[in-house]
């Protein structure tokens, strides 16, 4: 691989990070915005909202990467002078766009969900559980407590 080709690869990287981290900030507000309506309780009401964020993505990047190609298809036709150098530039580009476009849209929504299932929502719904337990347990002085309390038999 020439030093070209590795600016390129060094530059995905960071356009790819970028990106990623728009990808959350679309996914966190759907998520808390679903939890908030009390419609984050299964996992089938997280992937609901993980799309729902990612739908609203999808116009923003499909336009970036239009750009990018409109901008990089030229350059990789090119024959003039300097274009070995130039092509060895566009090609990996636009190779590193479609893959992150992907990256961002398929593959960073499902490690979203992976991750905000197992390591948050599950454990929310646990102590849920458990709390809801709690109140329905009985003092320790069981049915008798009860009714010394209250002087009502129940």
């Amino acid at each position: 691989m020439s030093i070209a080709v590795w600016v390129v690869l060094i530059a995905l990287l960071g356009v790819d990070a970028e990106t990623g981290v728009f990808m959350l900030l679309y996914l966190d507000p759907a998520c808390e915005k679903a939890s908030r309506e009390g419609r984050l309780r299964t996992l089938g009401d997280l992937q609901a909202a993980i799309v729902d964020g990612a739908a609203k993505r999808l116009r923003p990047k499909f336009m970036t990467v239009a750009t990018m190609f409109v901008g990089l298809i030229p350059v990789m036709w090119a024959t003039g002078t300097g274009s070995d150098v130039w092509k060895r530039i566009a090609a990996p580009m636009v190779g590193g766009i479609f893959t992150s476009f992907v990256l961002e849209l398929v593959v960073y929504a499902a490690i979203y969900e992976i991750w905000k299932w197992h390591f948050e929502l599950k454990r929310g719904c646990a102590k849920s559980q458990t709390l809801g337990l709690d109140a329905l347990r009985l003092p320790e002085g069981g049915i008798g407590e009860i009714i010394a309390r209250t002087g009502d038999v129940v």
